[in-house]
């Protein structure tokens, strides 16, 4: 299937999608901060998951930002390591890398996932933001394949100096995998002093007639200018579980340090998932 226009994706991302259901593993890769945030970090652009949620997010902060992150999850024996860069400096066009690689499987029943990322972010006024995402994902285990490619986009814009709004659309090349079925993103972030809150919803359109939504919510607290402490809470809509998290970190004053993580699932297959971020930013 051919690619749809950007100007169809802004006109409120309706559309068929894969009719397989989705797979949840490859849509939880993101950074200590976002999991302690309860996976709501589309709108802010403050770490360079940006790759991964709304590419218009790279421009929204000019600096130049490494992360290398790895999480694991003790009950179901399943993590990821990952690397990404974001130049947000150079010029207004904002570029990113990304890398992960994911063990997924239960027991002896193990799957390798190489997940690769591309993006740019632009912003067409000051508050308007657009960006894109080329996206290659290699798979292979038992049971598991994948050798594909597909793209993001999205638009942010800029409300006032403290609120930011944002819609995405994720796999919008069909590639007739379940690891890559289209789905759709809106999210905003509120940044009003030591404070941050952030939300996002999901839509997946798995037939013409069911949509399925899954719901985060997280806030960021800054106390002493070094230490970010951080709650969220999330939904997911397929599982029909509920899951909270809570992380802190430590920042420099040039804003690099660390950050770790840890989310607790109620119900369903009861993850208890635990994640470390190392990161640089130069401004």
């Amino acid at each position: 299937m051919s690619l749809r226009p950007v100007v169809l994706l802004l006109a409120v991302c309706v559309s068929t999608a894969a009719s397989a259901q989705p797979s949840e593993d490859l849509r939880d890769i993101m950074s200590a901060r976002a999991y302690g945030m309860g996976g709501a970090y589309r709108a802010l652009g403050l770490g360079t998951e940006a790759v991964l949620g709304n590419p218009a997010a790279m421009a929204l902060w000019p600096a130049y930002r490494f992360e290398g992150t790895g999480a694991w999850d003790t009950a179901l024996k399943e993590g990821m390591l990952g690397i990404s860069v974001i130049d947000g400096a150079t010029s207004k066009l904002a570029m990113g890398v990304d890398y992960h690689w994911v063990s997924l499987g239960r027991g002896g029943a193990r799957t390798s996932a190489h997940l690769s990322s591309l993006g740019v972010g632009f912003p067409l006024t000051p508050g308007i933001l657009i960006g894109g995402v080329a996206r290659y994902l290699r798979m292979s285990g038992t049971g598991r394949y994948a050798n594909s490619v597909t793209v993001d986009t999205g638009v942010l814009m800029r409300l006032s100096q403290s609120f930011v709004a944002g819609v995405s659309g994720h796999n919008l090349i069909n590639t007739d995998n379940v690891e890559l079925s289209r789905y759709y993103t809106g999210h905003i972030g509120i940044m009003s002093g030591m404070l941050t809150l952030a939300g996002d919803v999901r839509a997946d359109f798995e037939t013409d007639d069911k949509t399925t939504l899954t719901y985060a919510g997280g806030l960021e607290y800054l106390m002493g200018m070094q230490v970010p402490i951080r709650a969220g809470y999330s939904y997911d809509g397929f599982t029909r579980t509920s899951r909270l998290s809570t992380g802190l970190g430590f920042m420099t004053e040039q804003g690099g340090g660390l950050d770790i993580a840890y989310r607790h699932e109620l119900g369903g297959e009861k993850s208890r998932m635990l994640a470390l971020t190392i990161r640089l930013q130069v401004n």
